[in-house]
């Protein structure tokens, strides 16, 4: 059935029917799944980048990551992460396999040879996220993302940018930003990746 798509409309309010075993039956084995009785993303992910069997945008999305050396991640701060579909996009593209494979992280991940930079904005001043402000420090959020989800793939991490509530400032305030972010562009593979440890985070 690899490559088929099926659709099982199923009505029936009591799922230990036969109705509802039928159904259960069907699924079971029409399913891709590697496990049907008990779902795990992460093995299931796996076990699809194996049999070559992720959708079609997935493996579009790994082949512009394979293709990169650099992969800038643009966003506002949302809730002290990410947005949620750009967390979607990590979860669905660095799969098991791909990005990572134990033991084979951190320094010696799957995507070694590629570097990461954060580029976001926040709502806060930069006061709010230094070491003693009300958010804390900055680098404390910036440990899942860039410790946790690239350095563990093996990626090297640059130094995060980040434009401090944009929101709130003069346009021409806005208009330095951005002229900051053209003059740091033009030298950025002349950059040393941060020491992604602990202690740069939280020092």
């Amino acid at each position: 059935m690899a490559g088929r798509k099926v659709l099982i409309v199923y009505a029936h309010q009591e799922p230990k029917s036969l109705n509802g075993s039928l159904k259960r039956v069907a699924v079971e084995e029409l399913s891709c799944l590697h496990n049907p009785e008990e779902f795990n993303y992460g093995v299931e992910t796996w076990e699809a980048y194996k049999r070559g069997d992720l959708s079609n945008d997935l493996i579009e999305e790994q082949k512009k990551v394979q293709e990169a050396d650099l992969m800038i991640f643009q966003f506002p701060l949302y809730w002290f992460s990410m947005p949620a579909i750009m967390k979607g996009w990590m979860d669905r593209v660095l799969v098991q396999g791909f990005a990572h494979e134990f033991p084979n992280c951190y320094d010696s991940g799957l995507l070694k040879n590629k570097l990461a930079l954060f580029s976001f904005t926040t709502g806060g001043s930069k006061e709010m996220y230094a070491k003693g402000g009300i958010s804390g420090d900055i680098r404390y959020l910036l440990w899942p993302i860039q410790h946790g989800i690239m350095h563990f793939c093996g990626v090297k991490v640059l130094a995060p940018h980040i434009c401090f509530a944009p929101e709130y400032v003069s346009e021409e305030k806005r208009k330095e930003m951005l002229i900051a972010w053209a003059q740091r562009l033009k030298a950025l593979w002349k950059e040393e990746p941060i020491n992604c440890s602990p202690e740069w985070y939280f020092k």
